[in-house]
């Protein structure tokens, strides 16, 4: 089995833990350690992800620590607006209210840890299947042609710039 589990590195590990279960309906799979120290981890309706204390004697840095964060986490879901406003009214900050976008249904926050989560769903099948979409060119302002899929939707990049 083949699987990516990102670990998110807090101040306050159990705290994040009694979060991510109010805001998302989040499980406990697994934890050791106890109070703020711990490492566990936790899954969203089979998503599974890890939380763990940060503290630079453990090389590992909060976003809160940091002063902002290093990445995103996208949870997929049937209602974003639904899971969206449970995670606000949990303690995350609304960064950017449920609307549609780049094809997909997706809001997005701030947990109270400083981790940024889009929740969100496509709008369609998703990723936009190849066949349903036309190759578009475009050049750049040094003559390289951009190649850009145009799909169901929206337009994306293809791998790669064609000289001219």
């Amino acid at each position: 089995m083949t699987a990516i589990q990102p670990e998110l590195w807090l101040d306050r590990a159990g705290a994040a833990v009694a979060f991510y279960q109010a805001a998302f309906g989040a499980s406990v799979l697994h934890s050791v350690g106890e109070g703020d120290d711990i490492v566990a981890q936790l899954a969203v309706e089979g998503a599974a992800f890890w939380v763990a204390s940060a503290g630079p004697d453990r090389n590992r840095f909060s976003p809160l620590a940091i002063g902002g964060a290093t990445s995103r986490m996208l949870l997929v879901v049937n209602d974003p607006e639904g899971v969206f406003n449970q995670a606000v009214n949990a303690g995350a900050t609304a960064a950017a209210g449920v609307a549609d976008e780049h094809g997909w249904r997706v809001g997005r926050i701030i947990d109270p840890f400083g981790h940024e989560w889009e929740i969100g769903k496509p709008l369609g099948s998703w990723p936009p299947a190849l066949h349903q979409a036309s190759l578009v060119h475009r050049r750049t302002p040094g003559g390289f042609r951009i190649r850009w899929l145009r799909g169901g939707a929206g337009l994306y990049r293809a791998r790669g710039g064609v000289p001219r």
